[in-house]
């Protein structure tokens, strides 16, 4: 499936890079990851691994996330192929699921580290990976119809910038689904180990939407159920002086990967709940649309 929207060229070339079905193309050069910038500020590879060592892609909060991410991409999906563009896919857990819930898409995964993009790029052959800093996107205004945002716009310091990158990006009437974490009072070691920037009140990102142009259509939150004890925990580690600075993410992250009441608290909101405004959680969740 070609892509129905033109890549500029990269540093040092001419031509504009063209997707066969299989890798990019330009000049003679031929590559199934398309790199055009990096950054390492909020990101790297080695928490790439830490996060799939400590979670996997069966964490049953992560599960929830994805299925809600799915969820919503079918509410705001404008025909079958469209095109839907995950920002942040990483080791592709998400990416994967969308390319099986919408066969007729045009699915495009991007992220700005490299290792986990090449390693996607052997087990789906056929989605276009592009590895850019969103602060720079190289990609052309209005290309994409749906953009998903799990988890990332935390790891980038200038966030307000790039929310205007993401409205930028977005056809007119184009939908953005996003994901970040909640309660800024709650920032802790972990939030620093994995190099978040900062938590979000659900206030502030949607007050942060609307400046950037968009209208929000839902707010949300995934986690409502474990909230007391996940801030309880947040707290020990904020507060406690033998958690303090200490890295957790690799103990907490695994230690409720496989805990049977964090999956039937999860399941349950997934089927019950999600329906409903929740007004806290572990994470925030909204869809926006750029107006036509």
């Amino acid at each position: 499936m070609m892509l129905p929207f033109d890549l500029p060229p990269l540093a040092g070339y001419s031509v504009s890079p063209k997707w066969d079905g299989h890798n990019f193309l330009f000049g003679e050069q031929c590559t199934p990851v398309l790199e055009y910038s990096e950054n390492f500020a909020g990101w790297s590879d080695d928490l790439t691994a830490l996060h799939e060592e400590a979670a996997g892609d069966s964490h049953p909060v992560d599960l929830a996330s994805r299925h809600d991410a799915v969820e919503q991409v079918k509410k705001f999906l404008p025909s079958p192929q469209a095109v839907i563009m995950e920002i942040g896919c990483s080791s592709g857990f998400l990416i994967r699921d969308l390319a099986t819930s919408f066969p007729e898409a045009v699915i495009v995964g991007a992220d700005v580290v490299k290792e986990p993009l090449c390693r996607l790029a052997k087990t789906l052959p056929g989605v276009p990976l592009i590895r850019f800093d969103l602060l720079q996107c190289p990609l052309p205004n209005q290309s994409v119809d749906v953009l998903v945002m799990l988890n990332v716009l935390e790891h980038i310091e200038d966030d307000v910038g790039a929310l205007q990158k993401a409205f930028n990006l977005l056809k007119p009437g184009g939908a953005l689904i996003i994901e970040v974490p909640a309660g800024p009072r709650l920032y802790d070691a972990y939030d620093a180990e994995l190099h978040h920037f900062r938590r979000y009140a659900a206030s502030v990102l949607g007050d942060k939407l609307t400046a950037a142009g968009f209208k929000v259509c839902r707010k949300s939150h995934l986690g409502f159920i474990l909230f007391p004890a996940f801030a309880a925990v947040k707290l020990l580690n904020k507060w406690s002086p033998f958690r303090k600075n200490k890295a957790v993410v690799r103990e907490q992250a695994a230690s409720t990967s496989g805990n049977s009441l964090v999956k039937l608290a999860m399941e349950f909101e997934s089927k019950i709940l999600a329906a409903f405004q929740l007004p806290f959680g572990i994470r925030v969740l909204m869809t926006a649309k750029r107006p036509v």
